[in-house]
């Protein structure tokens, strides 16, 4: 990883003492203008991390100070989104072993100054086959389905050869399955498998097809990124957290194409709308906006209530589906 933690625990195994260094990992999530986007630094090589040092009050304030050092992007809600620690994952032939903890956090986007280090790149840079809203996109049938049925029918097991397909068709959506959005790291880690994306190959001459388009990062964290999405695109149909990407007034429609935008599918809006309403999740604020291209839309906000009970299951903002 790029960063290193000072702080190294030693563990004594055999009489040779080997380092376990933690790295903080955030995926920060905005959605502007209609278009999910990830915090980025590195030129949009990494993600925003740095080491949990001794220092650090706990592991959520060393993840707030590494974000705001390095992109000056305050943090509002974070979760912890899962642990790393698959050693032949990190792309190098260290001794040392990395544990990667990497947190989730919604916002919305500052707009500061750009800079050539760190800012914001639409996610589906990073995964474009993920973006259904116009349709099936064209890389899949066109790009990843061949080369991926072509790894699967690679090999001479029998069993081996059925288990690839089958793992395939489940996610991505083949044989008559539905297209799950939630299966984000489920295709990813497929690809990785198949060699098919720049991080699988990376330090190695296959004398293989180049990768697949989208964007590559270092070390772990497009792993990390689609993670996040995937936990992101569950979470929206059982938790409110939507509200946290939005502005504190926002239109129906606006709140339609960012939970859109988010899972990559588009909603039915009469059956999306009537949820928000059977929910109770919004209010009016007597406000209208007016460039909506039609008549003017009613301007709402997420209830008080909404905000205070947040983290209360059975406040529920489903993906209704057309």
């Amino acid at each position: 990883m790029d960063h290193q933690a000072k702080g190294t625990r030693k563990a004594s195994a055999g009489g040779k003492a080997n380092d376990v260094k933690a790295d903080l990992i955030a995926v920060v999530i905005a959605v502007t203008n209609g278009e999910p986007r990830v915090l980025t630094i590195g030129q949009a090589g990494a993600l925003p991390s740095g080491p949990f040092e001794l220092d650090h009050r706990s592991l959520q304030s060393g993840l707030r100070a590494w974000v705001e050092r390095q992109t000056s992007q305050p943090l509002g809600y974070i979760e912890q989104l899962y642990t790393f620690a698959d050693r032949d994952r990190i792309g190098d032939e260290r001794v040392q072993r990395v544990i990667s903890i990497s947190y989730l956090g919604l916002t919305r986007e500052e707009q500061a100054e750009r800079s050539a280090v760190h800012g914001w790149r639409g996610w589906y840079d990073y995964f474009p086959w993920e973006d259904h809203r116009a349709g099936v996109p064209p890389i899949l049938a066109d790009i990843l389905m061949p080369r991926l049925l072509t790894w699967a029918d690679g090999t001479k097991d029998m069993n081996m050869r059925r288990d690839r397909r089958q793992r395939v068709a489940y996610a991505f959506g083949l044989d008559d399955r539905d297209w799950n959005e939630e299966f984000v790291l489920q295709r990813y880690e497929l690809l990785y498998e198949a060699a098919l994306v720049a991080e699988a190959i990376r330090g190695r001459d296959t004398g293989s097809l180049p990768p697949v388009p989208g964007r590559p990062m270092i070390a772990d964290h497009r792993r990390i990124l689609a993670t996040g999405i995937a936990r992101l695109r569950t979470k929206i149909k059982y938790r409110p957290v939507v509200f946290e990407l939005m502005p504190p007034a926002f239109t129906l429609l606006q709140l339609q194409r960012t939970v859109e935008a988010l899972a990559g599918r588009l909603v039915h809006k009469q059956n999306f709308r009537r949820l928000i309403e059977q929910q109770d999740l919004v209010e009016e604020t007597g406000e209208t906006m007016s460039d909506t291209g039609g008549r003017p839309a009613k301007r709402f906000r997420f209830r008080h209530s909404v905000l205070a009970e947040r983290a209360v299951a059975g406040t529920k903002l489903p993906l209704s589906r057309a």
